[in-house]
C-alpha cells in the first residue's frame, strides 16, 4: 500500500504527464493550424512545409513520450 508520501509523488507525477501531453497536444495542433494556412497561401512550396510539419510534430512526439 502506499502512504502518504507514496500518493502525494504518484499524483504529482500524474498530473505533470497530464499537462506535457496537454501541451504537446497543443504545440502539434498548432503546427498543423499554421502549416494549413502556409500551404494555402503558397501552394507551390506545399511540399516542403508539408515536409516540415511531419518532422516537427514527429520530434515534439517523440519528446513528450
Amino acid at each position: 500500500m502506499l502512504g502518504r508520501e507514496g500518493f502525494s509523488i504518484f499524483l504529482g507525477a500524474a498530473f505533470g504527464a497530464g499537462l506535457i501531453i496537454i501541451g504537446a497536444g497543443y504545440g502539434i495542433s498548432k503546427i498543423g493550424s499554421c502549416a494549413v494556412e502556409s500551404m494555402a497561401r503558397q501552394p507551390e512550396v506545399a511540399g516542403n512545409i508539408q515536409t516540415a510539419m511531419i518532422i516537427s510534430a514527429a520530434l515534439i512526439e517523440g519528446a513528450t513520450f
